[in-house]
């Protein structure tokens, strides 16, 4: 079982977000007021504490939302789960990864800063199946790969 470490959302596309510590998570649409929200695939972005970690190796200070993630998580392996698999928070909102990494296709913000973007390579994209809030300390769990 891990945990979410912070919820983080952006006014706009292609920038760093901004960690907010709670929000709602809306089935069918992402986290209420972010950005990349809607009806598709991509509702939710997750990263993993460990992954921004390894990219502070390298890239100096960076923290929750620096590469524009939704939710950050921490003590759950992101880079093993296949697509389909669900988690359930806490609280009991329901994702499933519909997507590992994507492909960047213009030199964002977080780039132009960081000299990097880990999202294309360690990100997750999740569809929310069942809303509900979601909090920085929430506990984040596999329920079905």
């Amino acid at each position: 079982m891990g945990r979410i470490v912070a919820v983080c959302r952006s006014d706009r596309k292609g920038e760093p977000k901004v960690n907010v510590n709670q929000g709602t998570l809306v089935a069918g649409h992402g986290l209420e007021g972010d950005a990349h929200a809607g009806p598709w695939h991509r509702q939710v972005s997750l990263l993993s504490m460990e992954s921004i970690g390894r990219a502070r190796e390298d890239m100096g200070e960076l923290g929750p939302g620096d590469f524009a993630e939704n939710l950050t998580t921490e003590g759950i392996d992101l880079l093993r789960l296949p697509v389909g698999t669900r988690l359930r928070t806490s609280r009991g909102v329901l994702l499933e990864i519909t997507q590992i990494g994507k492909k960047c296709h213009s030199k964002c913000s977080i780039y132009q800063r960081t000299g990097d973007c880990i999202m294309p390579r360690e990100g997750l994209f999740a569809a929310v199946l069942e809303g509900g809030p979601v909090a920085a300390g929430d506990h984040i769990e596999v329920t079905e790969s």
